[in-house]
């Protein structure tokens, strides 16, 4: 054992090798890298050893001093553009060498579960009454609460009964334990506050095992990769423990994650017995009709992936290229060197958890400003790229302490169909703006009902649910109630993380007000077909422009800090005149006639009632009630046309984006003979509806001027 030296402070103990330590024997050390590690019994907090190059060994176990994972200060001496090319070819290498690493990493198959379990009855047995113990003796506990009307009493007890119950069942159990945790609809409150345990305050394994998994899956002794690391984890959940370390060759302080030891041959035991479950249910249980078979497959084939590290590093990449270009979003790196099946390096992240208000805002920090970063991140995730962070519970999002929101975990992903995306987004468009029979059809296009259902009878229901869903506040309202129509799409994604949070830290908060201005920025701006079509839909209704709707998403668009107004002006153009517009050409020819005859007349209007009474009478023919053959309300509507008109220009010109030099592309777009024969076509019916209003003032009988009028002016 190395000499050691030791000091101590409140929460942990310092172990430090000796710098005494010969080279001679550090190297004899990296002639046993086929040995674990053999750590000092005292639990230590920090690991510090001299700086010395491990040789690597290859595939055939032999030493390799030509891969260098270490690199020395002169390798950063290079020009930057260089050097950042260097740098992302030794990390694709690196990452090459991790997924090599993990090429024996192991996948869900039922078929290989069935064999190797299928052979050994007494392991099934001791295995299903050790469940049914468990989970039958909690169960007829709460049967007796309900009997005895203690139910409600015994709340608090039984959930800390359930926590433990399925903590002792271990990882597969504990997994469904965190899924209920984010439950509200399934479970109670006291029920949720305790299976929140299990998201990262579970019972750890040997520090010891830990240490020699890290050191047997990088093949290096533990002090020639890391300066330091803690004695003890900072966190455990299911699957594994997590440690925080200092990476020996760049200081960097990183979490390094273990995974539990044999784990694959307690999960695959447990799925073995859910699956066969399941085909009891499918076959007997009538009242049941999804396929439980196939969801446990599912739920399986997930948990099987979280257990290869190396899988789960690549998602942390990919999902933050995807979504940490916003500030406000922070995603860890991760060190591929250190990286393998069953233990994973990534950046450590100072932060706080999500649900803890207090501490946050003691940063100086509001909880409502993280939970609207995590709003509009979730639905790039789930709208926009379609990959998304399928397990957000408040133990993987941290508040760091620049206000940032911080993601955690990347085990579980999952990833949303481009149709659906689409469709999604025109269904709570059409939701919000309370066109019922648009959201029935809905389901066509998600693939819920095939076309030859009819879906009015849905209308009604719709209306009398959402009427009084839409002006509730988060804590009248679940934002995955008002989806349960998108069935699993949705349900794949828990929002009411989010919602929890908010309704913790402001009851009065509307998660689906937070989540519109997302939705409107892209029906506005983006081109796809389907968005376009939902936009004319929900612009025209009976060959009627409705003005006050394209307001109202121009005023949410806004507040989405990726609006672009010159991205809302290009996408329809384009569909105007396009080969397929015709149709939109002739409803935009009628408005557009509308609108500038409201302008022209509008003008005419206000100069008619700035003049005093007596010289309106004398211009005018006599006539004291005004300029134009129109009713009042008629004057009163085109006025109000105009006023929309005006404002929504200025909505344009405000925003931030906003550039004279964005309509060149317009005056481009106007050439094209579509838009030629569109503009004559407006300007000859603009001319035809003016001719005919000074026809009709023309033909007035006109009333003789009093003389006493005359005599006044």
């Amino acid at each position: 054992m190395l000499p050691l030296s030791i000091s101590s402070n409140t929460t942990n103990t310092i172990i430090t090798w000796s710098p005494t330590v010969k080279i001679s024997r550090l190297k004899n050390r990296q002639n046993k890298l086929s040995k674990p590690l053999k750590l000092p019994t005292t639990r230590a907090a920090l690991v510090e050893t001299r700086r010395q190059l491990p040789a690597i060994r290859d595939e055939n176990g032999d030493q390799n001093y030509s891969i260098q994972v270490l690199e020395t200060s002169t390798s950063k001496v290079q020009s930057s553009s260089s050097s950042s090319s260097s740098d992302k070819a030794k990390d694709l290498q690196a990452e090459a060498r991790a997924l090599t690493r993990a090429s024996n990493a192991s996948v869900y198959s039922p078929e290989f579960l069935a064999l190797k379990y299928g052979s050994n009855p007494l392991k099934v047995l001791r295995r299903t009454s050790q469940i049914v113990v468990g989970l039958g003796s909690f169960a007829l506990k709460v049967f007796f609460d309900d009997r005895n009307g203690k139910l409600n009493q015994n709340k608090r007890l039984r959930a800390v009964e359930l926590r433990r119950t399925l903590t002792r069942l271990g990882p597969t159990f504990v997994k469904i334990g965190q899924g209920l945790s984010t439950r509200p609809d399934l479970c109670p409150s006291e029920y949720l506050e305790e299976l929140e345990e299990l998201q990262d305050a579970l019972p750890t394994f040997p520090d010891v095992e830990a240490f020699s998994c890290i050191e047997k899956e990088l093949g290096m002794p533990l002090e020639s990769m890391y300066s330091s690391i803690s004695s003890s984890p900072i966190a455990a959940a299911s699957l594994g423990q997590v440690y925080k370390g200092q990476l020996k060759y760049s200081k960097q302080v990183v979490a390094v994650k273990v995974q539990r030891p044999g784990i694959e041959e307690a999960i695959g035991l447990d799925f073995y017995l859910i699956r066969g479950l399941g085909f009891f249910i499918n076959k007997y249980v009538d009242i049941v009709t999804t396929d439980v078979v196939a969801l446990v497959d599912e739920f399986a084939r997930r948990v099987y992936q979280e257990l290869n590290y190396v899988q789960e590093g690549q998602n942390a990449r990919r999902f933050k290229k995807l979504y940490a270009d916003k500030a406000e979003v922070f995603v860890p790196d991760i060190f591929w060197d250190f990286t393998s099946n069953k233990v994973l390096t990534m950046e450590w992240v100072e932060g706080v958890k999500l649900n803890e208000q207090a501490a946050i805002e003691s940063q100086g920090l509001k909880v409502l400003d993280l939970v609207n970063t995590g709003i509009q991140c979730s639905l790039r995730q789930l709208l926009e790229y379609g990959y998304f962070h399928a397990d957000p519970h408040p133990g993987n999002l941290l508040a760091t302490p620049e206000g940032k929101l911080a993601f955690l975990d990347f085990g579980m992903m999952s990833e949303t169909p481009e149709e659906a995306r689409y469709a999604i987004i025109g269904h709570v468009v059409h939701m919000v703006n309370r066109d019922y029979e648009a959201m029935a059809r809905d389901y066509y296009a998600l693939d819920f009902l095939s076309p030859d259902v009819d879906v009015t009878p849905i209308v009604p229901a719709l209306r009398n649910f959402f009427d009084d869903a839409l002006n509730s506040t988060v804590s009248e309202l679940n934002f995955k109630t008002i989806v349960d129509g998108l069935g699993a799409v949705l349900y794949a994604y828990p929002f009411n993380v989010l919602e929890g949070l908010a309704l913790y830290a402001d009851p009065e908060f509307k998660v689906l007000a937070a989540s519109y201005p997302y939705f409107a920025k892209r029906l506005l701006t983006d081109p796809n077909p389907y968005l376009r079509d939902a936009l004319i839909e929900l612009l025209f209704k009976d060959g009627k422009f409705r003005w006050n709707r394209l307001e109202n998403l121009l005023v949410q668009g806004r507040k989405d800090k990726d609006f672009l107004a010159k991205d809302a002006l290009q996408p329809v153009l384009k569909l105007l005149l396009g080969p397929d517009g015709e149709e939109l050409r002739n409803l935009v020819m009628k408005e557009s006639i509308r609108v500038t005859e409201a302008i022209v007349l509008g003008g005419v209007i206000d100069t008619y009632n700035f003049m005093p009474g007596p010289l309106r009478s004398l211009l005018f023919s006599g006539n004291i009630t005004g300029p134009l053959k129109a009713s009042a309300s008629e004057q009163e509507s085109m006025l109000t046309l105009r006023a929309q008109v005006f404002r929504i220009w200025g909505l344009l010109q405000s925003s931030e984006s906003f550039d004279p030099s964005i309509l060149q592309p317009i005056v481009q777009v106007l050439q094209e003979p579509e838009a030629r024969s569109l503009g004559g076509r407006v300007i000859g019916g603009i001319t035809q509806r003016l001719a005919a209003r000074l026809l009709q003032q023309v033909l007035r009988v006109p009333t003789p001027v009093p003389v006493s009028t005359i005599q006044k002016l």
